[in-house]
């Protein structure tokens, strides 16, 4: 049996009525609503978007006189189906990306702007019609905070200056005057803003030093100039287990108000040879890339312990702005567009993360899953003038009810789930109440092969009745598909019932559960 005890654990759980068959297994958990945690920051739930693949050309942006509707080159179908996602805030320009872009190249009128190659993706030539003002466009479309990542890398301290002046100044000014004779009179309101992009890779194979130096150098110049919208300065901070990196940020960094960790779940663990297929896979395929996206519970946990000897108050967020689960591309598509399909198992491995981050609701103010159409862990698909919606895009909507609430402690112990003697816990779990007094619960069951029950003491709160929501498939590979595009898809849950101030739940197997009480 695995133990799990987390002070601030919000719940998503996978499950499909009618049951097979009788729960054979048991966890038991208990929720405290009389000792509430911290708020689930909403930014938890957050996006990416980049210049890669499909993501913003045919994703977003499809130009004004597409016969696809659109607003302004909007795809209105996406802004649709996002605006249901309650978007929190989106990442942009990238990324790698981020740092080959200069963003004067994509402001103006759209057929003078000037082309460049997308070095890192794919090698095409990028046309910058997607630039400052459609991004932002974009974003107040879906309803959500841009979140704009700075030129570190490429670019100087000028270019990084003028921009957030571009985009925030309401001054008469140069950078001011310039985005108003391009059409936007009033400033946006930037909040959140990267100081580069995994700067000890891509972003320019810094020491962590370096880049400490860096961050301190361009953070002097990033102006705050909406007083009353102060901007968030997110520093770029590790791949994965680099703690050094960490450290010495949080030693030498200077201001920051978010550390930027970066981790993907890669089914085969190894980013040498093939990381395995998004849909034919078996079982063990199956728990070695859950297993894997456990250990973001470690990276989390120890990122910050670090963090905590320097920053105590936890006035510096830990920002886990690229995650999600990074396969082989689908057969036949450009390896640089790293366009994969997304099945069940990704959409209980994307539960188990939101998870693990509102577990730790106290430090991880921010995150963003890799990317948001047509790219790695995506939240839709597109193929010309059809769209459909990913498994890991009913997660998002299920488990968003959690946004802005604040977590309850809960104690669960969870029966194994075993394959080749290896095992993991077999159910997640999380709480949270929101300002209306409602309490919401989410869980994930990841055994494949048998319902369990869930038997719940809830303290310091007396429950008159549940609902919920559950979604699960006929397999762990299911996916959905422009020919069937609800395979995979939430439907009514009815194995939750409360008794003499309890709370029974039977999860279906491979299913992630939402409930109300």
């Amino acid at each position: 049996m695995h133990s799990l005890r987390t002070l601030s654990l919000l719940a998503a759980v996978a499950a499909f009525a009618p049951l097979a068959r009788p729960a054979d297994a048991v966890a038991q958990l208990t929720i405290d609503a009389s000792r509430p945690g911290a708020v689930i920051n909403p930014n938890i739930y957050g996006q990416f978007t980049e210049h890669l693949g499909r993501c913003i050309y045919e994703g977003i942006w499809v130009e004004p006189d597409s016969p696809i509707p659109n607003v302004r080159g909007i795809r209105s179908d996406v802004v649709a189906a996002l605006k249901k996602l309650k978007v929190p805030q989106v990442r942009w320009p990238g990324g790698c990306f981020a740092d080959e872009y200069h963003w004067r190249d994509g402001i103006g009128p759209r057929e003078s702007r000037p082309a460049m190659i997308n070095t890192h993706w794919g090698g095409v030539v990028e046309n910058n019609h997607f630039g400052t003002h459609e991004f932002l466009d974009f974003c107040e479309q879906i309803g959500a905070e841009p979140y704009i990542c700075l030129n570190v890398g490429s670019g100087t301290v000028q270019e990084a200056m003028e921009w957030v002046e571009y985009m925030t100044s309401d001054a008469d000014s140069p950078m001011a005057n310039l985005r108003r004779k391009n059409g936007r009179d009033k400033p946006w309101k930037i909040r959140y803003l990267a100081i580069g992009n995994e700067s000890w890779g891509c972003g320019g194979n810094m020491t962590p030093q370096f880049y400490a130096d860096n961050f301190r150098r361009y953070n002097t110049f990033v102006k705050n100039y909406d007083r009353e919208n102060p901007i968030n300065r997110i520093a770029c901070g590790p791949d994965g287990g680099n703690y050094e990196w960490t450290e010495t940020l949080m030693k030498n960094g200077g201001r920051m108000n978010g550390l930027a960790l970066h981790n993907y779940t890669l089914p085969s663990g190894s980013w040498r040879g093939p990381k395995g297929s998004a849909t034919k896979f078996g079982e063990p395929e199956y728990f070695a890339t859950l297993r894997n996206t456990l250990k973001m519970e470690e990276l989390v946990t120890k990122h910050s312990a670090i963090m905590d000897k320097y920053d105590p108050q936890k006035r510096v967020g830990l920002v886990v702005d690229e995650w999600g689960v990074w396969t082989d591309v689908e057969p036949g598509t450009n390896p640089g567009f790293l366009y994969q399909q997304n099945s069940l198992r990704d959409a209980i491995l994307a539960a188990i993360n939101l998870h693990i981050f509102q577990a730790h609701a106290d430090r991880v103010t921010m995150a963003n899953i890799a990317q948001m159409i047509n790219v790695l862990q995506s939240m839709i698909l597109t193929d010309k003038e059809k769209i459909l919606l990913t498994p890991t895009y009913h997660v998002f909507e299920m488990l968003n009810v959690h946004q802005g609430a604040k977590s309850l402690p809960i104690s669960l112990t969870s029966p194994d789930y075993a394959v080749g003697g290896e095992k993991i816990p077999a159910v997640s779990a999380s709480a949270s109440r929101n300002a209306a007094g409602k309490i919401h619960v989410s869980f994930t069951n990841a055994d494949p092969n048998r319902p369990i029950a869930v038997e719940c003491k809830l303290e310091g709160v007396s429950a008159t009745a549940v609902s919920g929501r559950v979604l699960t498939a006929p397999a762990i590979n299911s996916v959905n598909t422009f020919a069937a595009p609800d395979t995979v898809a939430p439907q009514a849950f009815d194995g939750a019932t409360l008794a003499g101030g309890n709370l029974r739940v039977t999860l279906p197997a491979k299913s992630v559960v939402v409930l109300e009480l």
